[in-house]
């Protein structure tokens, strides 16, 4: 394979993607609307070619899917108070890649979607990356999908990464309500290493649900992120009513947000899913939560947290 294009690139997985793909294609092109983000990863992966664009509107980025042998969507509005993000970064990004693979006829496309797609919860986030994936799927290009669950890792500064900030600076933890409600982490690495694979392998148009196969108690996650990390910390049990009280009072003094009331109504819907085999389809081993954290921590990668993108 010689050239694969990467949408999205700068972020979280992208960060945690593009060492491994510099491996297996000549010419690494990675686009992103976040400067400071691409600057780092441009920083640190030397010999990619960074492209500055917010592909949610045409331009000349999308001339960079020329002569590309696969097409990797990834950009995405994971939180935000304004609906029209979502719709910007979620699936008109999605579409304009999309329609620019097709007309330089790049033979395959690999979406990275959610396991928010099959899951019940109703939102801007939800519905966003369903209309991208709906897209990609009557595109006519060849495609694979893949819906991670909640991912974390080195420059994580959402989801698993405030979590951590948040137990540094506080003594307790507040649960909405007693949590009892399964989590299903992938650690990025793996996911990395699965889009590695579809980008080599090119399975055509199979859509992969591609949740950690472990199942586990969203306090007890709490719990081993707090242990991973050395801290003591008390896990609270608060009302729901009172958890989003402290939540905005928590924005509105540390001027970030450690949950949008839409991620927390996503938490608490409980979605368990059904992984499919994607450990023996991409011939990439699931790593243990405890084991990832612990490998995340002890990573030098870690000391680099992303900039937020505006909410």
């Amino acid at each position: 394979m010689y050239k694969v294009v990467v949408t999205g690139a700068a972020g979280l997985v992208g960060q945690n993607l593009i060492p491994l793909l510099t491996k297996d294609f000549k010419e690494v092109v990675c686009i992103d609307k976040h400067q400071e983000n691409l600057d780092l990863l441009k920083n640190l992966n030397p010999d990619i070619t960074a492209v500055h664009a917010d592909c949610s509107s045409d331009g000349a980025w999308q001339k960079h899917l020329a002569d590309a042998d696969v097409l990797v969507t990834m950009a995405a509005q994971i939180s935000a108070r304004d609906a029209e993000l979502f719709y910007k970064n979620s699936f008109l990004a999605t579409k304009n890649a999309v329609d620019a693979a097709k007309k330089f006829g790049v033979p395959h496309i690999i979406h990275i979607s959610s396991s928010a797609v099959i899951s019940a919860v109703d939102d801007d986030y939800a519905n966003t990356k369903r209309q991208a994936e709906e897209y990609v799927v009557n595109s006519g290009v060849s495609f694979t999908i893949l819906r991670p669950s909640l991912v974390f890792g080195p420059f994580d500064n959402k989801h698993i990464g405030r979590i951590l900030q948040f137990l540094k600076k506080s003594p307790v933890f507040p649960l909405a309500g007693n949590c009892k409600v399964i989590r299903q982490p992938i650690y990025v690495i793996d996911l990395a290493k699965v889009i590695v694979a579809a980008a080599t392998r090119v399975p055509k148009n199979k859509t992969y649900n591609l949740m950690g196969t472990e199942k586990i108690y969203y306090a007890d996650m709490i719990k081993k992120i707090a242990e991973a990390s050395n801290l003591r910390r008390l896990i609270l049990p608060v009302p729901i009513p009172l958890f989003i009280y402290l939540m905005n009072a928590y924005a509105a003094i540390a001027k970030t947000t450690l949950f949008t009331e839409d991620q927390l109504k996503a938490l608490l819907v409980g979605d368990v899913f059904q992984p499919d085999a994607w450990e023996d389809e991409f011939q990439v081993k699931y790593t243990p939560f405890e084991q990832a954290l612990k490998d995340m921590l002890a990573r030098p990668e870690y000391k680099y947290v992303l900039k937020a993108s505006p909410t």
